[in-house]
């Protein structure tokens, strides 16, 4: 994965999350001029709703940018990882506001309030056609990345409560049912809160470097140790940068008699690529070990804190070629 790509995709993902963020703001300041005019209580906790997912979108608009800053001499990578700490923000606003909505649902059931279900119907239909606008826009990639996900997750929700209410509406203007208020809202509390609380574990654990759920460690494992000469794998951690970029540290032993040392930096630059390709680790550093012993062995079963082994004399940093 070249800089340039990635330069793109940044630019792009800033320039997406600009452009819905102020859409929903502009939606959200009209929402609640309608619930004002006509007395809407649906309206304006909608839209108070709405300026809470402004919040959520303004903070993955903010990752985006934070992602796109260069690396320091104290924050080596860059700050790609506010694209994993904004959806674990994302989550949690997500998951208080279905929890909010469920007790008002629940309240609302004893003394359903009169509401004007022409004006609910008409702004929660354009509120359909924004939100599902702007999920287009941020759509490319959400698969990957977490940050895009939270964004994406936002406005389908938002899509949803806002079909919940033309429905609500129509049943309201049609059957005289006030009850269909604050049942939609209660179902779509709950369709909310489940999306949110599997977007709050991927979030929470890429912020706490787990392997990335595209990707099984044992199969790395086994990959690497495949490799001709490779006596040995260890030290092997993966975790996520962020932004659709995954890391790699290995150590591999491969002894002076199992492979032509002469091969090394070939060796390990068709690992980078059929890494990159197999599995989508584009950050992979690779130590190669030439010696028998392995020094690590003895170091991974030290008390804690006594890890701080000298370098080795033969070890050798494989260049990461993905950046």
């Amino acid at each position: 994965m070249g800089h340039g790509h990635h330069h793109d995709h940044t630019i792009n993902s800033t320039r997406a999350f600009a452009t819905v963020t102020l859409i929903n703001l502009a939606y959200t300041a009209l929402e609640a001029g309608y619930g004002f005019a006509t007395n809407s209580l649906a309206l304006l906790s909608d839209a108070l709703h709405n300026f809470g997912d402004v919040l959520g979108l303004g903070l993955a608009w903010g990752a985006a940018v934070l992602a796109r800053r260069a690396p320091t001499d104290r924050h080596t990578y860059g700050w790609r990882r506010a694209t994993l700490l904004s959806p674990l923000a994302n989550s949690v606003l997500l998951v208080g506001f279905s929890g909010a909505l469920a007790w008002e649902s629940m309240r609302r059931f004893n003394a359903p309030p009169q509401i004007p279900a022409l004006p609910v119907i008409i702004v929660a239909a354009i509120g359909i056609a924004v939100n599902l606008g702007a999920a287009w826009m941020v759509r490319e990639g959400h698969e990957q990345d977490l940050n895009r996900r939270g964004a994406f997750l936002h406005l389908i929700a938002d899509a949803a409560v806002s079909l919940a209410a033309v429905l609500a509406g129509a049943g309201m203007w049609w059957l005289g049912w006030e009850w269909l208020d604050p049942a939609t809202a209660l179902l779509v509390s709950v369709v909310v809160a489940l999306g949110a609380f599997d977007l709050l574990r991927d979030a929470f654990n890429a912020a706490m470097d787990a392997v990335p759920p595209s990707i099984r460690q044992a199969d790395v494992q086994a990959f690497l140790a495949s490799q001709p000469g490779v006596q040995a794998v260890h030290h092997l951690h993966i975790w996520s940068l962020g932004a659709g970029e995954i890391a790699m540290t290995a150590h591999l032993v491969r002894p002076m008699g199992a492979a032509d040392a002469s091969d090394h930096d070939a060796f390990i630059d068709r690992l980078n690529r059929e890494l990159d390709q197999r599995f989508g680790i584009n950050h992979p550093t690779l130590q190669v070990e030439l010696g028998r012993a392995c020094e690590h062995d003895r170091h991974d079963r030290a008390p804690h804190g006594a890890h701080g082994h000298e370098p080795h004399e033969h070890g050798h940093e494989g260049h990461d070629h993905a950046h």
